[in-house]
């Protein structure tokens, strides 16, 4: 088992330049069961992927890169659902704040400029 873990084991550089994937290209691409697709779906709430009229899922790139974090979370450094989603979330504040941040910054330095201009 720890085997084909390993042997399955995806980057995100390893992901196809498509626009939409099939659960089973994710699965193959994560390296897990669709069922366990479909169950993070329900417990990660980051995870919603499109629906065709059909009912099939598509994902995005930006869902199987955060497949790819959830598994990493869950499997290698061995996180409870609950953990990794209070990490997930977490990450994505300090991601927001340090956007936030970085916007300031620049708004503040196109006022500098403008005033040099004036």
């Amino acid at each position: 088992m720890v085997l084909k873990m390993r042997e399955k084991k995806s980057r995100i550089k390893d992901i196809p330049d498509k626009l939409y994937f099939r659960i089973g290209e994710v699965s193959n691409i994560a390296g897990i069961p669709a069922y366990v697709l479909r169950f993070w779906e329900t417990e990660f709430s980051r995870i919603r992927p499109k629906r065709t009229a059909a009912g099939q899922r598509l994902y995005t790139r930006a869902d199987i890169e955060l497949i790819l974090k959830i598994k990493k979370l869950l499997y290698e450094k061995k996180f409870t659902i609950q953990g990794a989603r209070q990490h997930l979330s977490v990450r994505s504040r300090k991601s927001e704040a340090s956007e936030k941040q970085l916007l300031a910054d620049l708004h503040a330095e196109l006022k500098s400029l403008r005033d040099l201009l004036d």
